[in-house]
């Protein structure tokens, strides 16, 4: 068997044992695990988001959460203020955290090694801070809750995200589509661009490649992936916090993306699954874990 042939088989087998979760689990009297799972894949995209700036672009970034945080408000602030529908309003968390990365990219991917990582850091305790002191607006560490709308409604036919079975699905498919997404774009050329400059950002520059353009796309990615893991995360807990906006959970996301394998397509969805699940087996034996 090559090793494409393996590569292909691991997947197929993944794709069928994440499409079982919800019927095999109750089953053996795991019904608890299926929301574990779907946490999984939710914190494995903001790991991703992380591993495409240190796997293929060689960034460390320490700030993703910042990200992550104006995903969960995208979502929540849009279906308060505005009452719009489940699509609408995580267009609008993965927009709002697009365009921040945007604004701390511009800046951001000026720099490298360390002070890429500090200056991540920076903006990312900027607007934590903001966000906790703006109690009108975020509900600081309180945070903001909503009532998610439906998926889907046709006729007399409701999808709701109330049904935990259809909950999973539906962030299993966008979680999915993200992942497809970028492996698109890894395997491209803008990806072979990411990969040059990881390995030598001079020489990308010698033969053509614009560096702080290519950096800034991918970080603009980055954070596009890391809001629709935190739009995802809106809807799953049906809330929105500043809590989660600390560069700690940025920290938790690193280690994940690390653990995985960085520059691993797949790696941050392993991380996170091994990491989450050893988090609840301790809590089981350490209550204070």
């Amino acid at each position: 068997m090559t090793v494409a042939h393996a590569r292909t088989l691991g997947l197929a087998v993944l794709i069928i044992a994440l499409l079982a979760v919800p019927y095999v689990l109750p089953a053996l009297g795991a019904t608890f695990w299926v929301n574990i799972v779907a946490e999984i894949l939710i914190w494995s995209l903001l790991a991703a988001s992380v591993n495409l700036l240190l796997g293929y672009v060689g960034l460390l970034s320490f700030g993703q959460a910042l990200y992550f945080g104006f995903g969960m408000y995208g979502v929540a602030l849009s279906i308060n203020a505005w009452d719009v529908g489940f699509w609408p309003a995580l267009a609008i968390g993965i927009v709002a955290a697009s365009a921040m990365a945007l604004v701390a990219g511009i800046l951001a991917v000026r720099l490298t090694w360390h002070y890429f990582a500090i200056i991540t850091i920076v903006f990312s305790l900027i607007f934590y801070f903001a966000a906790m002191s703006m109690k009108w607006l975020t509900g600081g560490d309180d945070g903001v809750s909503f009532t998610p709308p439906p998926v889907l409604k046709v006729g007399g036919y409701t999808l709701s995200l109330a049904d935990a079975t259809v909950q999973y699905y539906v962030i299993l498919a966008i979680v999915a589509v993200c992942f497809a997404l970028t492996a698109l774009i890894v395997n491209s050329p803008l990806g072979l661009s990411f990969k040059a400059i990881r390995e030598n950002d001079r020489r990308a520059a010698l033969i053509g490649i614009n560096v702080y353009r290519t950096r800034l796309i991918a970080f603009v990615i980055a954070g596009a992936l890391a809001g629709a893991s935190g739009a995802l995360f809106a809807f799953f807990g049906r809330y929105a916090s500043a809590s989660y906006m600390f560069y700690q959970v940025s920290g938790e996301a690193v280690v994940w993306a690390i653990v995985g394998g960085a520059s691993s397509l797949l790696g941050p969805l392993f991380g996170a699954g091994v990491l989450i699940i050893f988090r609840e087996l301790v809590s089981n034996v350490w209550e204070h874990y």
